[in-house]
């Protein structure tokens, strides 16, 4: 297990770039988003997966006042993606952004994927928020429909990540650390039980990535400088999940 903190952001002479990721679902801000806010940003992340952003009454300005907090900016999703949604540092450079719908079910929640194509110096990366369904063959489809539009952003080096609503042993989880690396299992850190706070018992929210890119270290931060643990089980009903990537530099 990787141990200490993780490498900070940063793009090397050959032009990869090592970049942290992080994946929280934020319970629709209905909690502390002072706590919320204090989290990411002592997290540092250059990406920020959400799931169960704000989808409705004014929910582009309460995800923008989340990001300012953060000292981040809004990339993509929330209310138009029904729910996931992405946030970036000034770091990042966008080549271009996509809301997702996914096919309703009758008598269950709307889902979608907040999608980007973006750059860090030399480095290309699409990146991927999701929240899967509750309904175990709703959830595996869904996980089928996530492989899919990963190929379609047309870019070698991807990373998705998202509240899974299953364990590692469950079927959707493993059909996508078949095709992705999961990177707590790839190079685990510090914690990584996600739910629930107050509890940690499970493993229900990941970080992916595509094979090309190199984890230097995923988990829950539970005793990272900055981030405390009564902000933590104040902030919302699930941990977050952080990773520090190296990208390789882009061939074209």
């Amino acid at each position: 297990m990787v141990t200490g903190s993780l490498p900070n952001s940063r793009t090397e002479p050959d032009g990869s770039a090592v970049v942290r990721v992080l994946s929280y679902n934020i319970r629709s801000m209905r909690d502390d988003t002072a706590a919320l806010a204090r989290v990411i940003a002592a997290c540092a992340p250059d990406l920020v997966l959400i799931q169960e952003a704000p989808r409705f009454f004014r929910w582009r300005k309460k995800l923008a006042r989340l990001a300012a907090a953060s000292d981040l900016v809004i990339l993509s999703g929330g209310g138009s993606a029904a729910g996931p949604a992405l946030l970036c540092s000034l770091r990042a450079t966008v080549e271009r952004t996509e809301d997702v719908l996914l096919p309703l079910t009758p008598g269950l929640h709307r889902r979608g994927f907040a999608t980007a194509v973006v750059r860090f110096g030399g480095a290309r990366i699409g990146v991927l928020s999701c929240h899967l369904s509750l309904q175990k063959d709703e959830r595996y489809a869904q996980g089928g429909m996530l492989l899919d539009r990963l190929a379609a952003l047309g870019v070698e080096h991807a990373v998705a990540g998202g509240d899974l609503n299953e364990r590692p042993g469950g079927r959707t989880f493993r059909r996508l650390a078949e095709a992705l690396q999961d990177a707590w299992a790839t190079k685990p850190w510090l914690g990584e039980y996600t739910s629930t706070p107050a509890d940690p018992h499970q493993r229900i929210d990941a970080i992916l990535a595509t094979p090309g890119v190199e984890v230097l270290g995923c988990g829950v931060p539970v005793g990272m400088p900055g981030v405390s643990e009564d902000d933590l089980r104040a902030a919302t009903d699930h941990l977050p999940v952080l990773a520090a990537l190296r990208v390789p530099a882009a061939l074209d």
